[in-house]
């Protein structure tokens, strides 16, 4: 049997999702609505920890490594609604196994969770280029990044008006296709 964790705090989606795949694959699956309440669980190898980037604390980013370090999982899927080339090497970089943007559904998790023979299939490289909005978003998310989110210094680093930036985060990113 499978051992999930995720965390997010989102309560609703918490629920919604443990019951989802605890009826799909009947897994063992801990909901945590911060990674310092996973934390305080004692240390236990899991199978999957399924985590939001952006939590009521701020970034988890800084949090993949305590969290593979206290429970060893077999990956770590990082879960986000502001997906970026930026935010995706980041996360990989500290250690993330997976990146997958909200909203996700079910059968995508399952999939990056048990990938099988069509792994190779799923993961083929989408060749588009990007569009004027998407390259924008990506120079935004790479500043805001370089600047710890701070959005006072990233709209000055790209010579925004504050508002201007938030507007523009507000928006969302931009779709690919």
């Amino acid at each position: 049997m499978l051992k999930i964790i995720v965390i997010d705090d989102d309560r609703t989606y918490l629920e919604v999702l443990q019951r989802r795949l605890q009826q799909a694959i009947g897994c063992d699956v801990q909901t945590h609505t911060s990674v310092a309440t996973a934390l305080q669980q004692p240390p236990q190898p899991v199978d999957a920890i399924l985590l939001d980037m952006m939590l009521e604390q701020g970034s988890s980013l800084d949090s993949i490594a305590s969290l593979k370090h206290h429970f060893c999982p077999k990956q770590l899927i990082m879960l986000t609604g502001y997906a970026s080339i930026a935010t995706t090497v980041e996360a990989m970089r500290r250690g993330a196994t997976d990146y997958l943007a909200k909203p996700v559904g079910l059968n995508e998790i399952l999939q990056r969770l048990d990938p099988g023979p069509q792994a190779n299939q799923a993961q083929a490289v989408d060749n588009k280029p990007l569009t004027p909005a998407q390259v924008e978003w990506e120079h935004i998310q790479r500043i805001l990044l370089a600047h710890d989110g701070n959005i006072s210094a990233t709209a000055k680093a790209l010579g925004l008006h504050r508002r201007t930036l938030q507007r523009k985060l507000q928006k969302h990113s931009p779709g690919r296709g």
